[in-house]
């Protein structure tokens, strides 16, 4: 769970269980909080606790990123309710569902525009998917974004080359053994597929079941339909202007996006079947809708897609991490970051601070305002890191 945060060179903060805190970290405390046990639970301790977190109530949200005006609600609420101080945003690791932790192959994206709200299908110069109902051109940099990661050298995806799975993993390890499953730097784009679902229209309010139903679907129509071709598979659902999926819009748990898998039972409506294995995805509204609550000009002027990129990046760096969650990389201290992921505990930090969020560029498929990540590694929000694996 997610929410705003600023970060100083004095490397204090503001979070949402106390202002002005000193960070406190080191490996020491992370054990002494038991992560190998919390991790097996799962725990979302803080999320479920503040009335307005996108996880109160809703577990499934994993990796939420609150809006800004949510963010605001949740540290006012902690300020009057805090139980704990500031700790460490240390992440460990949850020891795997299914076997799977991380993403640790080259990713496969696949993008599904949900529903005939979208409008008439197109082409843009570069190839890409357009859409007529879609005012802010969100379906174009999506997909240039993805083709782009792991293209031109850089490097903000590059922290992810820190985490792991496998067998020689331990659940609560904050570190990988040199002999683990790494996610390998992501050379030459992970976008692997396009699908425009018109076959109907998407609801208005799809509950997070549907979009799992949706996803499991999406596996069908690419063909994926083995646990081995799911693997590495990931599906955006992405909603049409005007929608409002799992009530993203909701005036006290508002949010801009999250990921999931189809096996949580906590999904509204229980786990999704799936007879492909296990499907990863994630629920990618069209947040513009909400504007700057959700990132419009957070980098840029008038950046009318900042925060859409920056979820899309925010997401996907969650789900290589923590690829069925809570399995993979998630804050397990006790601390006001429990129950967080890599991306979640950077969220909403200002350009121009340590971590702040900026402009990446891609290669030759443009440049894309993007958040930056936990780091273990580096003890820090990392918008650039060096490639390891």
């Amino acid at each position: 769970m997610g929410h705003p945060r600023q970060r100083g060179t004095s490397h204090k903060l503001l979070t949402g269980l106390a202002a002005s805190l000193t960070l406190v970290t080191g490996a020491a405390l992370v054990a002494a909080q038991a992560p190998a046990a919390m991790a097996a639970s799962g725990s979302h301790a803080s999320a479920q606790q503040n009335p307005y977190a996108p996880a109160f109530q809703h577990p499934y949200r994993h990796g939420a990123v609150p809006t800004r005006d949510a963010g605001a609600k949740m540290k006012a609420w902690a300020s009057t309710h805090a139980t704990t101080t500031t700790g460490p945003e240390t992440l460990s690791y949850g020891g795997g569902i299914d076997g799977i932790g991380v993403n640790s192959g080259h990713a496969k994206v696949y993008l599904v525009f949900y529903g005939t709200q979208w409008g008439t299908k197109g082409t843009d110069a570069n190839g890409n998917a357009t859409f007529t109902k879609d005012p802010d051109k969100a379906a174009s940099a999506a997909q240039q974004m993805f083709k782009g990661i792991g293209t031109g050298g850089e490097t903000w995806s590059a922290d992810l080359t820190q985490w792991c799975d496998g067998p020689n993993v331990s659940a609560g390890a904050t570190s990988c053994p040199s002999n683990a499953n790494f996610i390998p730097y992501q050379t030459g784009g992970v976008l692997a597929g396009v699908w425009y679902d018109n076959s109907k229209s998407e609801p208005t309010k799809a509950t997070g079941h549907q979009l799992g139903v949706e996803a499991v679907n999406a596996a069908a129509h690419f063909g994926n339909t083995t646990a081995a071709s799911n693997r590495n598979a990931y599906y955006v659902i992405l909603s049409p202007h005007g929608t409002d999926p799992d009530n993203y819009k909701s005036p006290t748990q508002g949010y801009c996006a999250w990921h999931d898998y189809n096996g949580d039972t906590t999904l509204t409506g229980g786990a999704v079947t799936s007879p492909y294995g296990d499907i990863a995805f994630s629920n990618q509204p069209y947040n513009m809708d909400l504007g700057a609550s959700c990132g419009v000009g957070f980098v840029n002027s008038p950046g009318t897609l900042d925060g859409y990129t920056m979820t899309l990046g925010h997401e996907w760096h969650e789900m290589m991490s923590d690829m069925n969650p809570a399995g993979g990389w998630t804050n397990n201290t006790g601390s006001s970051y429990n129950g967080e992921e890599n991306s979640d505990e950077c969220a909403w930090l200002n350009p121009g601070t340590a971590g702040g969020a900026a402009n990446i560029k891609f290669g030759t498929f443009g440049t894309y305002a993007e958040q930056s990540s936990w780091s273990n590694d580096t003890n820090s929000c990392a918008i650039s890191h060096a490639i390891l694996h």
